[in-house]
């Protein structure tokens, strides 16, 4: 199955290399870039964690680097696996893996931590899915956020992925995040391939995500079982059988 990726750099390359290690083709398009200009500013005196739902998020406190021997020493609330993997990669001593969403990490906080001895701070991006500060903070914790990166979106599919769509050459589109679902679908109307891409499989790691596919009608729509990685390449290794047979 020849796949087009839409993560951003540099988890693109990484994940086009998982689709063509279970025998994939894969074609990279990323549909956002990270900016880490003109970030908030925030310190760290009396934060006892940080919560990150973006890999984005850790690259952006990278950019400060009186601050990152400090913010070594305290917990990390990453939102799944990837994200607790770059933690432990950059040097936290004590990462708190969630389960894979934004949503589910809020209880995994809760339950991991008393709300009346942390004080933390949301490292989070420009726009946010759900106010994960707001919810926190209903359940007792005290918290700040600071916006110190954004994703900004593609306003074009390039001429080779045009023509890829065009000529029926990929089979499945990869969608991580509702943001990319939003962009995807302008791009398509914007470049008159609302047609071309009824034949396309679009795999989603939610239903958030597949629901913002809604302008694009009559389209193939797989959601992974879960929201990770793992269970999106199961996903689409099923439906390259399904092609194969």
């Amino acid at each position: 199955m020849h796949v087009l990726v839409t993560r951003p750099e540099p988890d693109a390359l990484k994940l086009k290399g998982q689709l063509e290690e279970r025998g994939h083709a894969a074609s990279v398009e990323p549909l956002h870039a990270a900016s880490y200009d003109d970030g908030e500013d925030f310190d760290l005196d009396g934060i006892t964690g940080l919560v990150v739902t973006s890999r984005h998020a850790l690259i952006a406190l990278e950019q400060v680097p009186d601050l990152l021997d400090q913010a070594r020493r305290l917990t990390v609330f990453a939102v799944g696996a990837a994200t607790a993997r770059t933690a432990r990669q950059m040097g936290f001593r004590t990462v708190v893996k969630g389960p894979g969403t934004a949503a589910d990490l809020i209880p995994a906080i809760a339950s991991a931590v008393d709300p009346s001895e942390e004080m933390l701070l949301y490292l989070s991006g420009e726009r946010s899915a759900i106010d994960i500060a707001a919810e926190l903070g209903a359940l007792g914790f005290h918290i700040t956020t600071a916006k110190v990166y954004r994703m900004e979106a593609r306003e074009s599919l390039t001429g080779r992925t045009r023509e890829l769509i065009g000529d029926g050459d990929i089979e499945g589109v990869l969608l991580m995040s509702g943001e990319a679902a939003t962009v995807w679908v302008q791009l398509i109307q914007k470049h008159h391939l609302a047609t071309a891409v009824r034949r396309l499989r679009h795999f989603c790691l939610s239903d958030g995500i597949a629901r913002r596919l809604g302008p694009l009608t009559s389209i193939p729509i797989e959601v992974a079982q879960g929201p990770t990685v793992e269970e999106l390449l199961a996903l689409i290794d099923v439906a390259g059988a399904q092609l194969d047979c």
